[in-house]
């Protein structure tokens, strides 16, 4: 019996050892595939939680950028600059290119960045210069081309002819007009 003992227990070490082998090869075995299995569940959780949160940003608008796309200029944004006014031009008086003359007095302010000295300065020191290319403005157009709805027009030249041939260093932003009368005869 004692050497059925030692055959027993040497079965049972050598049982021990075989399971214990075929338990480490298995568990190693067994360890890849499931890793491999819960590393592409946990992708397939990522993928899917993404689409659902792009899908529902882009449903609720939350994707709109910060920049539009169109730009848009200050008369629509409801922000005008605010200028300085020169109105020590006075009146100017003359008469139209007509056959038959109308005479025209016009009070002209321009209008430039707030706060700008150098445009205020040169306006000044030219001032007898803009007087006089007023005068010859208004006694070259007719009567007709004289009327309201001509308007922006009369200020868009002015304020044009005023910034390329008379000023040199700075710029106005505006010309409107005080007073415009036109008499005809």
């Amino acid at each position: 019996m004692a050497d059925d003992n030692e055959n027993t227990e040497i079965n049972l070490d050598e049982s021990t050892e075989t399971v214990s082998a075929s338990a480490k090869k298995g568990g190693l075995g067994t360890l890849f595939p499931n890793l491999l299995k819960w590393l592409i569940i946990v992708i397939c959780a990522i993928i899917l939680i993404v689409t659902v949160v792009v899908i529902t940003m882009k449903i609720m608008g939350g994707n709109t950028s910060s920049h539009p796309d169109i730009t848009i200029s200050e008369e629509y944004e409801g922000k005008r600059e605010i200028l300085d006014w020169y109105q020590s031009l006075g009146s100017i008086r003359t008469t139209t290119a007509d056959p038959n003359p109308a005479s025209v007095v016009v009070e002209v302010v321009l209008g430039y960045k707030k706060d700008d000295k150098a445009t205020s300065a040169e306006i000044t020191a030219r001032t007898i210069e803009i007087k006089d290319f007023l005068r010859r403005y208004f006694s070259e157009k007719t009567a007709e081309e004289l009327r309201p709805q001509n308007e922006d027009k009369l200020r868009i030249e002015i304020r044009n002819a005023i910034n390329d041939d008379i000023l040199s260093t700075s710029k106005i932003k505006e010309v409107r007009f005080l007073t415009k009368e036109v008499v005809e005869q």
